[in-house]
């Protein structure tokens, strides 16, 4: 009997842990090199001495579907292991333009909602639902699949895909079919910001961005999406896996035939038979791989892609609650679409900027001390181009942010504030090695999609396998998860590694999250 692959998986991020867990359920002997001193990357958490606890990165834990399947292929229940809340509403839009609308999965609530902003657009809410319910089914096995070249373009199951959902077309301009008010189509487009792309630019597949809010539910896990990955770490190590924290993968060594032999971190050597990158894409290529090695995705080729926007970031521990403020909060200026170009076409800082606030211990009292509150500001800004010095601007822009967040009626803020975390692009950059600080990775247009985007199994290289947003699917948590199932299928295939993931033919139905919210009583959450 021949032994176990050795896998060296680069990254502890959520796609690095679902790789690490299917590849000890299919009988690899997996290592997880970590950088960072806590698991999760940028879905961890910031914890502080006076007892706050924030998510660093997504906080919209959505279509638990993929990460159901996961655990089920492992032998586990994802609910077992985190408790998901249900929320409704989902979130509280509010539109300088005047109105706002608490998004809720009950449908016919939200068309009574909508009537208010347009009869019109209510009545066509129903047919936006069936319409993407179909064209999610029609490109789910697209998003479930490796795309390594044009040819695959050909496959009869993506044509007919390609038809259903407009290629050519925008995430706006899709919208319009359905919804005549601009505050309605902005309520069913924000949602391209999860990619870091505007609704104008991103493709049309991405008003399933939304539909999945609706049909499948936005969820909270207690503790946070940290809390998620702490599982998937907890899970994997007791499957075998090593994870190695505080241990930076420094080089590889690459032999003539482009196999990567030997990891080298400031620790020591880790011999691979294959490795798992769940790094940034392109700040761990310009670290890692010699120029001269990468043809197709060469340091100038990077640097002539186009990448996501970057965000501003406040994270606040406030003595006292929230009570009139909702989980979610995203407040959507009158010049929305100005404010996405000063971020990706004129690389400025808005004067009105959109934004996003987080009261989650409205759900989640355990994130703070009684009496307490966390709240998650988000600005998106343009990543880093140079042309704005953080180090100068930081200071006035959060004079801004704390002034714009006085529309929501947050106010009196200053006084209450007992914990304060800034993060600018410029530490995305430094501090989570992101290239140019941007957070969603490199953006989804056409010519940055499918084939076009990083290969699962990496093309530069022979024996590289890449998971994360830098890579087909895309960037978001479920396709995350998507990218680390693509890519584990394709490195046993490689070691001819038989395998079965319970859950893949729908054993895992019976976890599913659609249907009735789960709900915690709030009085088991608080702490002691």
């Amino acid at each position: 009997m021949s032994a176990p692959p050795r896998v060296i998986v680069i990254g502890a991020g959520p796609g690095g842990l679902a790789s690490a867990m299917l590849l000890a359920a299919s009988g690899c002997d997996v290592t997880v090199l970590e950088r960072r001193d806590v698991v999760g990357g940028r879905t961890s958490a910031i914890t502080t001495p006076q007892g706050y606890q924030f998510d660093v990165g997504p906080t919209f834990f959505l279509y638990p579907r993929v990460l159901e399947e996961i655990f089920c292929a492992c032998g586990h229940n994802l609910h077992e292991e985190v408790s998901l809340v249900r929320l409704d509403p989902q979130y509280h839009l509010i539109f300088e333009a005047g109105g706002d609308l608490r998004a809720t999965h009950n449908v016919a609530q939200m068309r009574h909602m909508l009537s208010a902003i347009d009869p019109h657009d209510a009545e066509n809410f129903p047919k936006f639902l069936t319409d993407n319910r179909k064209k999610l089914a029609s490109f789910q096995a697209i998003l479930e699949s490796h795309f390594d070249g044009p040819l695959d373009l050909l496959r009869p199951a993506f044509i007919k895909a390609a038809l259903r959902v407009r290629p050519l077309s925008s995430v706006h301009d899709d919208l319009c079919r359905y919804f005549r008010d601009p505050r309605t189509r902005l309520a069913f487009s924000f949602q391209s910001k999860y990619l870091g792309m505007s609704p104008f630019q991103c493709p049309s597949l991405f008003t399933i961005l939304s539909f999945l809010e609706y049909e499948y539910g936005v969820w909270h896990p207690i503790g946070g999406c940290a809390a998620v990955t702490s599982a998937m770490a907890r899970i994997a190590e007791s499957m075998g896996v090593r994870i190695h924290l505080s241990e930076e993968v420094t080089s590889l060594t690459i032999d003539d035939k482009r196999n990567v032999r030997t990891v080298h971190t400031d620790r020591g050597d880790y011999t691979a038979d294959s490795v798992v990158i769940n790094a940034d894409f392109a700040n761990a290529m310009t670290a890692l791989v010699p120029d001269g090695l990468r043809r197709r995705w060469s340091d100038d080729s990077l640097s002539r892609k186009r990448f996501s926007c970057s965000t501003f970031m406040m994270y606040l521990g406030v003595e006292g609650t929230f009570d009139d403020l909702e989980h979610h909060t995203i407040w959507l200026a009158k010049d929305y679409e100005e404010g996405l170009r000063d971020i990706e076409q004129r690389h400025c800082l808005s004067a009105n900027p959109s934004f996003y606030v987080q009261n989650a211990c409205r759900t989640d009292p355990s994130l703070a001390p009684a009496g307490h509150s966390t709240l998650y500001c988000l600005v998106p800004v343009t990543h880093d181009t140079g042309s704005i010095d953080w180090s100068s601007e930081q200071a006035r822009f959060r004079t801004l942010a704390m002034q714009q967040f006085e529309k929501i009626g947050i106010t009196d803020l200053e006084p209450r504030i007992r914990y304060e975390r800034v993060v600018t692009p410029a530490e995305w950059k430094q501090d989570f090695g992101l290239y140019r600080g941007a957070t969603f990775n490199l953006t989804h247009n056409l010519g940055q999609m499918l084939h076009r985007r990083p290969h699962n199994r990496f093309e530069e290289l022979s024996n590289v396998y890449l998971v994360g947003g830098g890579t087909h699917p895309g960037s978001g948590l479920p396709v995350i998860f998507e990218s680390a199932r693509i890519s584990s299928r394709l490195l046993l295939d490689d070691h001819n590694v038989s395998f079965h993931w319970a859950g893949q033919t729908g054993e895992a139905a019976k976890y599913a999250t659609r249907g009735a919210p789960k709900t915690v009583p709030l009085e088991t959450l608080a702490r002691p």
